[in-house]
């Protein structure tokens, strides 16, 4: 198998919503990188239950731009 044929896997730190920091491996950016989330376990309805909309400017948004004043 060639040498290059496989991305660079290495430890980055990733950044929770809470501010909570951890290691782990990764092909994500370079060496010592940080990953920060905008959504994670924490903050997502689909873990924690909850209503919150976490539409950022996207397909809900898009929707009802395009069909106001529809009815």
């Amino acid at each position: 198998m060639k040498a290059e044929g496989h991305p660079d896997y290495h430890f980055i730190t990733v950044v929770m919503t809470d501010g909570t920091e951890y290691q782990t491996r990764s092909t994500y950016g370079k060496e010592g990188d940080k990953l920060v989330l905008d959504i994670d376990s924490s903050s997502h309805p689909a873990w924690t239950g909850g209503t919150q909309q976490l539409d950022r400017g996207g397909r809900v948004s898009r929707f009802k731009d395009k069909f106001k004043g529809f009815v």
